[in-house]
């Protein structure tokens, strides 16, 4: 696994207080004493911790109390030291962190607490945070009240008392870039430099005309500002509203289902690299109120998916998260384009068209799966740097309360929180990308592909069918459409590649 550090010396990791957000495109004030060193790429290798990072500086805190340090600092340490992972694993030293917690979490929780016991190393690593939270939500669902940690809500929750925490076992000399990574991930800023860049196309008061000339018919991404200013959501929605409305009903929640108010009480308390996401699909059926909080801008109005009625995919969501919380690099589902409100908070994007998946994503070829980093702040830490000297930059933005981000059909992008957001988003579909979405339903492997829909089979058929009937010649006139403007771009020859050189024979020479 690529990493961003080989050694992490103690003025490397800076504690930061909380600190008011800066005004956009301001550049927040270096801090006296902060690092310069530059990291690969040119970066500034220092890295600020929140105010609430419970470790040392200079190392990350594991299971229980441990201290895990970044695996070059073990060429810091003193002479003949080794490594206690090594040392008291057995004959386990041999797997990689990564694989060895794969093999714990396939543990029960009574076997992984047993297993804690055997060792100071198999202490650490058993007390992995994230292999408790798998156990929690798989058995406890959303039915558990967090208690700080997961292993602290799972003993809490099966003891049936509130747990108190043992005095904690400090381990020392164990080092792991794999066990180290999670908890910076979980305990860093985003830096400065990653903020900064704004290369979005910023517009307000764009006329529809305009809107579909200039982005949407070219599928590239806009910020919309302006047109939320007659949503109630803006001023209504609340933690106190929201609970209030909501009361009795359930969201999903990541894997699992839990009223509004435990999803809070989780979010002010956890810490952790990929906190638990709230994207649910079906809110304004379970809180009516939250629907007619907001309307669809006019730039979204026609969505031809309206003609499936019920039977159409999930195209609607209300997105609820803590700082550092979001989705890593995807492409939305069904070849849509969507649309992104921010009502609540600000969400920094990071987009990449469709032909350049961005650095680090490792996407199938036929499309049914992507390989990714673990965590978004892993993506920024390891790969974003590389950006820089890409001939096709990706497209940047921070979306902040009140404006909206189009995404177009077909592109990359990764969103994460910068602090406590509420977002409103939808998938559909226009003339413009009608012929790219039924392209992708009749996809060989269409059953893999297809998603927010129990019948991925034969949403093709349905949904040809029910654009024929509702408008009749439509996709007939958009694929000629197609033809003509494929045959004009054949035809369209750079004046440089025209151009003849009579003293060459006739040969023809570009720049």
């Amino acid at each position: 696994m690529p990493s961003a550090f080989h050694s992490l010396r103690p003025s490397l990791i800076k504690r930061k207080h909380k600190h008011k957000s800066t005004r956009r495109g301001g550049k927040r004030p270096k801090k006296t004493g902060e690092s310069t060193s530059p990291a690969a790429g040119g970066e500034d290798a220092s890295f600020d911790l929140k105010g609430s990072a419970s470790a040392s500086t200079a190392a990350g805190r594991g299971g229980g109390g441990s201290l895990v340090q970044p695996l070059g600092n073990l060429l810091l340490a003193a002479a003949g030291r080794t490594n206690l992972r090594d040392a008291s694993l057995g004959g386990l030293r041999q797997l990689p962190d990564d694989l060895l917690l794969d093999v714990l979490g396939l543990l029960p929780a009574r076997d992984l607490a047993v297993l804690s016991a055997a060792s100071k190393a198999l202490y650490v690593i058993s007390s992995h945070d994230p292999l408790w939270r798998a156990i929690v939500l798989d058995e406890l669902g959303g039915d558990f009240a967090f208690a700080g940690s997961w292993r602290a809500t799972y003993i809490a929750a099966v003891s049936g008392r509130p747990h108190r925490p043992p005095r904690a076992l400090e381990i020392s000399g164990f080092y792991s870039d794999y066990l180290f990574q999670s908890w910076l991930c979980a305990n860093m800023e985003m830096r400065a430099e990653w903020l900064e860049r704004d290369t979005i196309d910023r517009r307000r008061g764009l006329s529809v005309e305009k809107f579909i000339a200039e982005h949407e018919e070219p599928n590239w991404p806009v910020l919309l500002e302006g047109c939320l200013d007659s949503w109630p959501a803006l001023q209504k929605w609340t933690r106190e509203y929201l609970l209030e409305v909501s009361a009795g009903k359930e969201f999903a929640v990541g894997p699992v289902s839990m009223p509004l108010d435990r999803y809070f009480q989780y979010t002010d308390n956890a810490e952790e690299e990929r906190p638990l996401y709230l994207f649910d699909a079906k809110f304004a059926d379970k809180v009516p109120e939250m629907g007619r909080d907001y309307e669809v801008p006019a730039y979204f109005q026609e969505d031809l998916f309206k003609v499936l009625g019920e039977e159409r995919p999930d195209y609607r969501w209300v997105i609820i998260g803590p700082a550092g919380s979001g989705s890593s690099f995807h492409v939305d589902p069904n070849s849509t384009s969507a649309w992104n409100a921010v009502i609540k908070g600000a969400k920094k994007w990071v987009m990449f068209p469709p032909e350049v998946p961005p650095p680090g994503v490792h996407p199938s070829s036929d499309g049914a799966e992507v390989t990714s980093p673990v965590s978004i702040m892993e993506w920024f830490m390891n790969f974003y740097g590389a950006c820089r000297t890409w001939e096709k930059r990706p497209i940047e933005c921070v979306c902040r309360a009140g404006e909206i981000v189009f995404v177009p059909n077909g592109w990359w992008h990764l969103v994460i929180n910068l602090e406590e957001s509420i977002a409103i988003t939808q998938n559909y579909v226009s003339r413009r990308n009608l012929l790219n979405v039924i392209d992708f339903l009749k996809r060989p492997n269409a059953s893999e592909l297809v998603s927010g829909t129990k019948d991925r089979v034969n949403l093709h058929d349905k949904f040809r069918k029910a654009i024929d009937t509702a408008y009749p010649g439509t996709i007939s006139q958009l694929e000629v459409e197609a033809q003509q403007k494929a045959a004009a771009r054949k035809k369209k020859v750079a004046f440089w590649d025209s151009a003849v050189d009579a003293n060459t024979g006739g040969f023809k020479f570009s720049f």
